[in-house]
């Protein structure tokens, strides 16, 4: 929210400054607080400058113009849509391919589309991932360096899968709960140490690796099922690349504190795109 102020020049003495500006924001506060902006969350261009938030409810108005990076998984899950509906809202047919400078439109309206020439740079989803891999540029192999050995993690990795065949990402004491409140936690948090491993909760697809959603640091996406995706955040490490098949328990990344002001991870389980407990599908510790 935006809140501003017009000058007032009057001869005021300092205490007395202090104590109506003090007035003059607990009020703006209060009325900005309780006046949402329509959708839940302002769109923003991004192309031109702005910033976008993460969407607290589902985003039914304004548009979103497609950056290097994005993925038609990451704008979905980004602003609280379901890949599928996304995808078909916008007229977007297999195998799924969006190009930079794309407009992504969340109230049904035509979307406008790029000329062909546009470089595409989203690939396929992971089913319909052409076999050949496609490098950009070369790898190159960077000069080794001294580097501080990272901690000795000593916690042993969970194996114990739930009925539904889902198993925990991490050890380590939940320290951040599921709340149904869209403007709170959409996940749990789990504690851990610096390097920790981060397992994939079930077999699947890593349809996003990277830091391009605001608030999650490194995160790494997996796609399970056309009703299920999983969400990594906060990561040192990753240690996948979109497209590739993962297994539960399969090492995905390193644990870390990126985005945030401690080291944890944050784990969401989300069907049709909508945040859900991730406690209902863990096993019972």
């Amino acid at each position: 929210m935006q809140v501003s102020f017009t000058a007032i020049q009057l001869p005021i003495r300092a205490s007395s400054a202090r104590t109506l500006l003090s007035g003059l924001v607990l009020s703006a506060l209060l009325s900005a607080c309780a006046s949402p902006p329509p959708g839940g969350v302002k769109v923003v261009d991004r192309t031109h400058g702005g910033t976008s938030q993460v969407a607290r409810q589902p985003v039914t108005s304004g548009q979103y113009r497609v950056q290097r990076g994005d993925t038609l998984y990451s704008i979905a899950f980004r602003f609280g849509w379901d890949w599928k509906t996304l995808a078909a809202r916008n007229g977007i047919a297999p195998p799924y391919l969006i190009r930079v400078g794309q407009i992504i439109r969340f109230d049904g309206q035509s979307a406008y589309r790029p000329p062909v020439a546009s470089a595409p740079v989203i690939v396929t989803p992971p089913s319909t991932r052409p076999s050949a891999p496609i490098q950009a540029r070369p790898v190159q192999t960077p000069a080794p360096a001294p580097v501080k050995p990272a901690p000795t993690i000593t916690a042993s990795a969970p194996t114990q899968r739930s009925a539904s065949g889902w198993m925990w990402p991490s050890n380590g004491s939940v320290i951040g709960r599921f709340s149904s409140n869209g403007s709170l936690n959409k996940g749990i948090d789990i504690a851990g140490e610096l390097g920790q491993p981060v397992l994939a909760a079930s077999d699947g697809s890593v349809v996003y690796a990277g830091s391009g959603l605001r608030g999650y640091g490194e995160l790494v996406i997996i796609k399970h099922s056309d009703t299920y995706v999983s969400a990594y955040g906060h990561n040192r490490r990753l240690l996948v690349q979109e497209g590739q098949q993962v297994k539960a328990g399969q090492k995905i990344a390193e644990m870390g504190s990126t985005g945030t002001d401690r080291v944890k991870l944050h784990f969401e389980v989300r069907r049709q795109g909508k945040p859900v407990d991730p406690l209902q599908y863990l096993p019972k510790r």
